[in-house]
């Protein structure tokens, strides 16, 4: 695959599915000015066993940070502690990639699944956003070039064809998960105005849809290993004219 430039990445949501399988990906291409910082909830539980083994076979590649996205002390925390491994050229790739699904319709969901929801795919990422904002902006600035790219500064936010008001209802029959459509909504949103706020620093912002990804979250369909080389193989592609748009990687690919 073509190799990311991004010298520093972080990844949420790394310990499994396809945010492993990004990290997996690109440690293996990585070179020797490239980081990655793998986030998840928890390093040392039995959910991150396959993170840790891979550290090991790439230990000069990726960091282990914790980070709940639910947590917004932990989203603080781990901010503190990527800034002190920076260094002076910041950060340049942010991949908002953890998130969880919630089955429903509005006669059947809960308000604790909404809540969770909506706390996990919509406010953790903006937090996360927040907190790491003045590291994309000090990449943003060391780059020394002018426009946006995936390897200067971006904030990538992995979302959902769930979230779009054209495209869900005609798959809600068959993929009942209001909870995680409103959330997937809210995100898209999210992106779109993060896109219009750091205009102004030129750091981009893209929302892609993966596609129906073989994870614990998105049952049997196309690998992750080929959705993984397909969403990073987009991420290759975005520039500044790309800006706040969503793609949907699977249908790129298929």
């Amino acid at each position: 695959m073509a190799v990311v430039k991004a010298c520093k990445i972080l990844i949420t949501g790394a310990n499994r599915g396809l945010g492993l399988e990004i990290v997996k990906q690109l440690s293996e291409n990585s070179f020797p000015k490239q980081h990655i910082f793998a986030t998840c909830r928890d390093p040392d539980g039995p959910k991150s066993e396959a993170l840790r083994e891979l550290v090991k076979k790439h230990p000069s590649a990726i960091t282990i940070i914790r980070l709940d996205a639910n947590d917004p002390s932990s989203v603080k925390e781990s901010a503190k502690k990527v800034g002190s491994l920076l260094g002076n050229n910041g950060l340049n790739l942010l991949v908002n990639n953890a998130g969880i699904v919630a089955n429903g319709t509005i006669q059947t969901t809960t308000v604790e699944d909404m809540k969770n929801t909506f706390n996990t795919n919509v406010i953790g990422p903006l937090l996360i956003i927040r907190e790491y904002l003045p590291y994309l902006q000090m990449a943003a600035k060391a780059s020394g070039t002018p426009g946006m790219s995936s390897n200067k500064a971006a904030v990538i936010n992995i979302s959902s064809v769930a979230g779009s008001m054209t495209r869900m209802p005609s798959i809600y029959k068959h993929f009942p998960t209001l909870p995680y459509g409103v959330s997937k909504a809210g995100f898209n949103m999210l992106t779109v105005l993060a896109a219009e706020e750091f205009k102004a620093d030129e750091i981009l912002c893209m929302a892609l849809h993966p596609g129906w990804v073989k994870t614990e979250l998105g049952g049997d369909d196309v690998s992750v290993e080929f959705l993984s080389h397909a969403l990073l193989h987009h991420v290759l592609l975005i520039s500044t004219i790309f800006k706040a748009y969503f793609f949907h990687c699977q249908t790129y690919f298929l």
